[in-house]
């Protein structure tokens, strides 16, 4: 019996994800078209909050820990969308797994939605890797990407949507699988958190992604 190939996301580089699937980036930033032009009216009452969620931050923000970052400011912004509806539910560092073509792809994504009470069962977004920056342990593009690979084999699906944060910088991807079971995903530019035009559009795009799955719609 051969021994098991596990790879776990933390550890996870882009050349290792080439020997499980034939996956390549690509640069289309029209890809995020649809996603980013969400029909969505910011109230009065969200943009005041997140004016003060730039303001109670910006001075300190680039020496945050990311425990820090992410309790102090990624997770106001979480919670002020609300993404817990219906029997989808948010998730933090729950573990999901995949085995593809002989290897097993693991982790514990730092936030991502699914169904399921105890245990999550299908994933449709992730937003993970809370780096304070690049010099971090770890590729956090690399290892949402992993998490993505794995999810869009366990819904059995062709799309899925996430995306990562390098300190004040905040990056969306989609990942596709086609016909031939080959994989392209595609990165977004990145959205500064503490520019105010750039927060708004980072609060629209979450607010797409819960009209997405609340309505089960596609973009």
């Amino acid at each position: 019996m051969s021994e098991e190939k596990i790879i776990k996301f933390r550890e996870i580089k882009i050349d290792d994800l080439k020997k499980i699937v034939e996956i390549n980036k690509i640069i289309n930033y029209e890809k995020f078209s649809n996603w980013f032009s969400f029909d969505y009216k910011i109230t009065e009452e969200e943009n005041n909050f997140l004016r003060k969620i730039i303001s109670d931050n910006e001075l300190y923000l680039s020496y945050y820990s990311e425990q820090k970052l992410s309790m102090k400011f990624i997770a106001n912004i979480l919670n002020k969308i609300d993404f817990n509806f219906k029997d989808i539910f948010e998730w933090y560092g729950d573990e999901i797994k995949f085995n593809l073509n002989g290897f097993t792809l693991k982790g514990r994504p730092d936030f991502f939605l699914a169904k399921g009470i105890e245990n999550p069962k299908k994933p449709f977004f992730f937003l993970q890797e809370y780096k304070k920056s690049l010099n971090s342990t770890g590729n956090p593009e690399n290892q949402v990407l992993a998490a993505m690979l794995v999810a869009i084999n366990l819904n059995n699906s062709k799309k899925i949507l996430g995306g990562f944060i390098i300190g004040r910088f905040w990056q969306f991807m989609i990942l596709e699988k086609n016909k031939k079971n080959n994989y392209e995903y595609f990165v977004s530019q990145a959205l500064d958190s503490l520019k105010f035009i750039d927060m708004k559009q980072i609060y629209i795009n979450l607010k797409a992604i819960k009209y997405n799955i609340k309505e089960m719609k596609k973009f």
